[in-house]
């Protein structure tokens, strides 16, 4: 197999990545001995490794969550797009000289509604991910965003995001290009619209770079993605002062959607196939649009004023709590 088609693993899956081998192995043996049948051992085979499936993602931690969130076959922003859309076309630019590659969005109908769909979009190799500056976008990035928001208020048609980022781009340069005031510029405006917007975290939703598109009546979250004010590495540097601590960070900081859905943060989580969502893009991909779907349904069904009301309570109730 060519080495940019071997699967890959995380240290987790490998016992049931060894027993598919060993089913393959099993089944290729059969082809080559006519007279032997092997039907019995395989489905028994087979029933473990559902078994050992369901026994592994059922129980993985949050760092291991974490992981899922970074593979580098996870279905990413165009994935899904090219799966539940009937028509997509895509838009360019920020109106000021930019056209950010680390964040994609364009027109689209999903099941003959128009839409907005924007989303951070990651690389699938290392050149890639470099064009896309690894899904972390830049002030231009975000200006561009909220120009495809606006169109999308203007005609009527919904906003569909999908976040997907370790955070916004860092560097020096995003400072002086605006970094902080685009987000903060997008925050206040996506309030104001009003069309539905529902925003979904696909993958890694990471700081301020995922708030810049987050803002919406609707949060939901994949089942093995992750949403964090920081990352546990950088949370551990900077409150231990070591980055190995990333585990003891990611317990803490209750990334995982179960958690956020626990404390009232998102809004509904989107079970992802047995496995995660590489192991089964298209059956991920559909269980995202029907959940999409649902929720469109019930926004619709609102005024733009009551949608803006509902959306500013929203996140005003985030954080609140009550000492007993």
């Amino acid at each position: 197999m060519p080495k940019s088609e071997r699967k890959i693993l995380l240290d987790f899956e490998k016992p049931l990545a060894e027993l598919e081998d060993r089913i393959n192995q099993i089944r290729e043996l059969a082809k080559d001995c006519n007279n032997v049948d092997v039907s019995d051992q395989i489905h028994q085979l087979e029933a473990k490794a559902t078994q050992l499936r369901q026994e592994i993602f059922s129980s993985l931690s949050p760092v291991q969550k974490l992981q899922l969130a970074r593979h580098p076959r996870r279905p990413s922003t165009l994935d899904y797009i090219q799966a539940i859309c009937d028509e997509w076309i895509e838009l360019h630019g920020d109106r000021g000289g930019s056209d950010d590659p680390a964040i994609v969005g364009g027109l689209a109908r999903i099941n003959g509604q128009p839409v907005v769909i924007i989303g951070h979009q990651k690389g699938r190799d290392t050149k890639d991910n470099v064009a896309r500056n690894f899904g972390m976008a830049s002030a231009g990035g975000y200006r561009k965003s909220i120009r495809f928001m606006e169109h999308g208020n203007r005609f009527g048609m919904p906003i569909i995001t999908f976040i997907d980022t370790p955070g916004a781009w860092p560097g020096i340069e995003a400072e002086k290009l605006g970094q902080g005031e685009a987000i903060a510029y997008n925050l206040r405006e996506m309030f104001h619209l009003d069309v539905p917007i529902i925003c979904t975290v696909i993958g890694e939703g990471g700081s301020g770079g995922a708030l810049g598109v987050g803002v919406g009546d609707r949060l939901l979250m994949l089942e093995h993605s992750i949403y964090t004010v920081a990352s546990p590495e950088a949370c551990a540097a900077i409150l231990w002062k070591d980055a190995s601590k990333a585990p003891q960070a990611a317990e803490a900081l209750k990334i995982t959607s179960w958690d956020l859905k626990n404390v009232g943060i998102i809004d509904d989580v989107v079970l992802e196939p047995n496995g995660g969502a590489h192991a089964n893009p298209l059956q991920a991909a559909e269980n995202l649009k029907k959940a999409i779907m649902i929720n469109l349904d019930e926004l619709s069904k609102l005024s733009g004023q009551q949608r803006r009301k509902q959306r500013y309570q929203k996140f005003r109730s985030i954080g609140v709590f009550v000492e007993t």
